[in-house]
């Protein structure tokens, strides 16, 4: 099918740095300029998380891979680490009730199991709090758009044991080297789902999950590494998903402004 492959900042603490988007996005930005990017902690390479959020039609895709700068600093990382991961022990078949028992964990720090599932949605949640706020939102929506790529990396859903940390850095890096050269690829194999809730969403969310959950568990039976076809099918998922979010606050927002108009007028 696919056979080709800085600034310098005032005293603050972490804590306020990562209870603030604006801050945690302008110290993530002085971070990625300021050092190397280092893979190996990291669900998919850079490239491929920036092409996952621009196939997806974000416009800050860009920023895609600023989290996982921001998490390998020593400060941020007790904090920003858990929202990239979840390590599920039990082997368990993900549900939208194990996704929204996570979303209460959204940015708390130490959380060894993780909760990759729950920050999808406390990024959405934070996107749309400060929305109606008045406030510029555009940046919890970096954080979507990365929680929404690491969701389909199969060691990101699996048990964090020797097979995922010995084989961890290839397949995060499976199409690394190609990625960039098929976002048109990727956009036509893309099948957004429609999302108009909260609920659906969860839902949406537990089906890329299981699907690397599944794919995870393969590569641990057959002792292997992804195929390049299983990694775009993956990506794939995860841009189907972040286009089918985006598209989902779109409609929220353009249906509030015309209740807005109607009240107003």
């Amino acid at each position: 099918m696919f056979a080709q492959e800085l600034f310098r900042f005032p005293t603050l603490s972490a804590g306020t740095i990562m209870r603030s988007p604006l801050l945690r996005i302008v110290a993530i930005s002085a971070l990625f300029c300021a050092q190397p990017f280092q893979p190996e902690a990291n669900a998919w390479h850079d490239k491929t998380h920036l092409t996952i959020a621009e196939a997806a039609g974000f416009d800050l895709w860009y920023s895609a891979a600023a989290p996982d700068v921001a998490k390998s600093k020593e400060m941020f990382s007790p904090v920003e680490s858990p929202n990239h991961y979840y390590n599920n022990n039990a082997n368990k078949r993900v549900t939208p009730e194990m996704v929204m028992a996570q979303v209460e964990r959204y940015n708390r720090p130490n959380d060894d199991e993780g909760h990759l599932y729950g920050a999808i949605i406390g990024s959405v949640r934070e996107y749309q709090s400060m929305k109606k706020s008045g406030k510029y939102a555009k940046y919890p929506l970096v954080y979507c758009a990365h929680y929404c790529g690491d969701l389909s990396m199969p060691l990101h859903n699996t048990r964090y044991d020797d097979f995922n940390k010995e084989r961890h850095s290839i397949n995060d890096g499976i199409i690394e080297n190609s990625v960039r050269h098929n976002i048109g690829y990727i956009q036509r194999m893309m099948r957004p789902p429609v999302i108009d809730s909260e609920a659906d969403l969860a839902r949406e969310i537990a089906a890329v999950a299981e699907s690397a959950r599944k794919l995870g568990m393969k590569m641990r039976k057959e002792n292997r590494d992804m195929t390049v076809d299983e990694a775009y099918t993956q990506v794939t998922r995860s841009a189907s998903l972040f286009n089918a979010i985006l598209a989902w606050l779109e409609r929220t927002q353009k249906t509030a402004g015309e209740r807005t108009v109607t009240v107003t007028n």
